[in-house]
């Protein structure tokens, strides 16, 4: 007797490297499984997560029951029933995993009925949500409805709601912040700033990053901008904030040098960027080869480019390269008793080009052909 209680005795136990409370723990737990493991397994089977994504998601939520696992169920099959693929429903929940927990009828439903009467259903309500599902995670009357009329306001004649649409799927989180203290308020600076009516529309539709940025960030570049020469009250504000809020100032600093290495000043550069601000979305290495080609190849003065910018965007390959081949052409046969200008002639439709260029000199039109689509018979 004495032996077996000596056995049973907590410095046994220890000798033995156990702990007999984590013994007794495992004992129980072996037969009643942790609730987690089930939820990890109906991620595993149903989304397709894999074991560690899924141990992951079931970690954020500790305190899930039986009835956690049944209600991630039932939200399953309502996004299916809405028309979301499994590939959407499984993206929609990574993003969010907490709608699996939320109650279908108060959370769920009201919200997503929202988003259709929008105009996003179906398959369009599903890939929306599956990168945005944070959006069912805020408060409907709070959030989601205050933002949207604001949006719509600035959008005004929006009646179909398209624009709206392609707002919130390019700016996922612009529903989703405080209503009075970011989106009204970077709106009305703004306006101070003299971005109003058509150009506010435009500027939503193109970068709506901006109206829910950083005060901090948004006065950055207002004031970048107002540096390189625009004014308050300029048509092209909205059009310089977007080019730069697209780029970084390092990036801004390498294209300004870009221009003054082949010979511009820098009242040249903010002029071109005045006339053209997205001339800072161009790529350094077009912008350097469209400059290169105009000043050494086409012989154009710089003024020309100053005051024609927009020539710098145009595809070289489509566009600039077989203009300037046809205009070889025309002053090797002296076809036209003063040589057109190069900046004009990249401005004309396609229409309007070979008409002008091509088709009004029958004798020389296939040489002209040739020499404009030689690019295209080459292929």
């Amino acid at each position: 007797m004495r032996m077996f209680i000596s056995l049973c005795s907590v410095s046994f136990f220890r000798r033995l490297s156990l702990n007999p409370a984590k013994l007794c723990t495992r004992c129980f737990s072996a037969k009643s499984p942790d609730i987690r493991d089930g939820l990890s397994s109906f991620l595993m089977r149903s989304l397709n997560f894999s074991r560690p994504l899924a141990l992951a998601v079931s970690k954020r939520f500790p305190r899930a029951t039986s009835n956690s696992v049944e209600n991630s169920r039932a939200v399953m099959k309502y996004f299916q029933k809405l028309g979301f693929s499994d590939a959407q429903i499984r993206s929609s929940v990574i993003v969010c995993p907490q709608i699996l927990f939320a109650d279908i009828g108060k959370t769920l439903k009201p919200k997503l009925d929202f988003f259709q009467g929008l105009g996003l259903v179906g398959a369009d309500l599903g890939n929306y949500i599956s990168k945005s599902a944070s959006v069912l995670s805020v408060s409907l009357n709070k959030r989601l409805v205050p933002n949207v009329q604001i949006l719509k306001g600035v959008l005004f004649d929006d009646k179909d709601s398209r624009d709206l649409i392609v707002v919130l799927r390019r700016c996922k989180w612009i529903v989703s912040k405080d209503p009075e203290s970011v989106l009204s308020r970077n709106i009305a600076f703004l306006e101070s700033c003299g971005v109003t009516g058509y150009q506010h529309r435009m500027l939503l539709k193109r970068q709506p990053s901006l109206f829910v940025a950083k005060e901090s960030r948004l006065n950055d570049l207002v004031s970048r901008v107002l540096k390189m020469g625009f004014s308050p009250n300029s048509g092209m504000l909205a059009h310089a904030l977007y080019s730069v809020s697209c780029i970084s100032a390092k990036t801004l600093g390498k294209k300004v040098k870009l221009f003054r290495d082949f010979g511009f000043t820098e009242e040249d550069v903010i002029l071109m960027l005045r006339r053209a601000p997205t001339l800072l979305r161009v790529s350094e290495e077009k912008l350097k080869f469209g400059i290169d080609f105009l000043l050494n190849i086409v012989k154009c003065k710089r003024t020309l480019i100053v005051g024609r910018p927009s020539c710098l965007m145009l595809s070289m390959e489509d566009r600039v390269v077989p203009r300037c081949r046809v205009l070889q052409v025309i002053k090797l046969r002296g076809l036209m008793k003063k040589d057109p200008s190069f900046t004009e002639m990249l401005e004309l439709n396609e229409e309007a080009f070979i008409e002008r260029f091509i088709s009004r000199f029958r004798d020389d039109t296939d040489q002209l052909l040739i020499a404009y689509k030689g690019h295209i018979l080459d292929v």
